[in-house]
Order: C-alpha cells, then structure tokens, then sequence
C-alpha cells in the first residue's frame, strides 16, 4: 500500500527552535495516524528533522553507528509522516505517522512497545480498534460460549437483525434524551457493527482511512 496523503503544514515545525540535548539530539516518539498506538521510539538531529521535513519520510539518527538511517529503506516499512508536534518544552517530538507494512519494530513486531513481563502483548490503540482486536481473536479462535462467536456463527442473518435493533435502540435513547442511555445504545451499536466487519473482513484501519479522508 502507498501513501495517499503528505501533509502539508509538517514543514512548519520550527527546525533552529526545537531544544536539542548535549549530543544535538531530540526524541522522536512515532505513532500511528490512524488509531493512535505508539510504534517507536527513536533520536532525530537536526539534520535528520530536516530530510523528515523535506522528503515526507521519517529519517533518524543513529548513535550506535553515528549515521543517519531512513526508516524502511532496506525493510519496505517506510512511515509515512502525518503530522510532526513538539512538546511544551519544545525537547521531544510527536510524529504521527502511517505505517506501511504495518511493521515498525526491527523484530517484525508492529511496534517496538510489545513487551510486558517478558510476553509479547499488542500495545494498546484506541478502544474501537482493541474491541475490534477481540472481535477478530474471537473469530480465529472460536469459544462456544462466546457471545461474539455465536453472532459470527450466525452470519449476516443474525448480525445485521442486530445491527437494526440496536439502531432502533439507539434512535429511542436520543428521543428520551437520555445522556447515560445514548452511550450505552450507541456502544452496542458500535459493537455489533465492528462484528459485521470482522465477519466481512473489513478492517477497522478501513473505516479511519475514510473518516480520515473525508475529514480533509
């Protein structure tokens, strides 16, 4: 997949005012554009936030081999920058990226933040996006006693019978005007919905792709 978008005001970023430590370094923190998990972190100089800024492709420094490294070149999982933010302080940068080959980490995990007491544990996303992580487990991995396996098991007869009583649900709960009872009907409806595109296999990555494009 190639990127369909460059942004256009991450030039912006004031190269000459962002705060570089002793070595004439900055951490570069890099998070996925669309559903918000962190994949990496790495060091930028100047030099290196420059040809980030110029090529649209994140570049960093490396202090084991003193030598720039453009991310993916040699791997094909090039970061495609979104966005660049810096900090109050202006000494650590935010780079939202899109992530192709959705493999960040050297390992071939997604992100570099996949360890937690020795296991390898999916860093956490957005809540849509983890829900929809369950939701795809559960179809790879059946439960019988698994409510989200018996509406795959179901199909499109019993999912979408859901989705449109949950619509309706969701419809009342906003004529009640009911703050605590709109949430709820809503994350049903959301929920059974993502369990729609699970069984179409439909990713959720999918979806943001078109908020994201509509947005702009």
């Amino acid at each position: 997949m190639t990127s369909t978008y460059r942004a256009p005001f991450i030039s912006a970023v004031p190269v000459d005012q962002i705060r570089y430590n002793e070595q004439g370094l900055v951490p570069a923190i890099v998070q996925d554009y669309l559903d918000g998990t962190v994949l990496m972190m790495a060091w930028m100089n100047r030099e290196a936030l420059q040809k980030t800024l110029e090529t649209g492709d994140t570049w960093f420094w490396s202090r084991s081999r003193q030598a720039y490294w453009h991310k993916g070149e040699t791997s094909g999982h090039l970061q495609k920058v979104q966005a660049i933010r810096y900090d109050c302080d202006s000494d650590a940068l935010l780079v939202t990226v899109e992530q192709i080959g959705d493999v960040a980490c050297h390992t071939g995990e997604r992100s570099c933040f996949h360890q937690v007491e020795g296991q390898k544990i999916a860093p956490p996303a957005d809540t849509l996006s983890q829900v929809f992580a369950v939701i795809c487990d559960r179809k790879a991995n059946p439960d019988p006693s698994s409510y989200t396996c018996k509406l795959l098991e179901g199909g499109d007869n019993k999912i979408l019978k859901k989705i449109g009583e949950e619509t309706a649900e969701v419809v009342m709960a906003f004529k009640d005007d009911e703050p605590d009872a709109i949430a709820g009907e809503v994350a049903d409806l959301l929920y059974h919905t993502l369990v729609a595109l699970a069984h179409h296999e439909v990713d959720i990555k999918a979806v943001y792709r078109k908020l994201q494009e509509r947005r702009r």
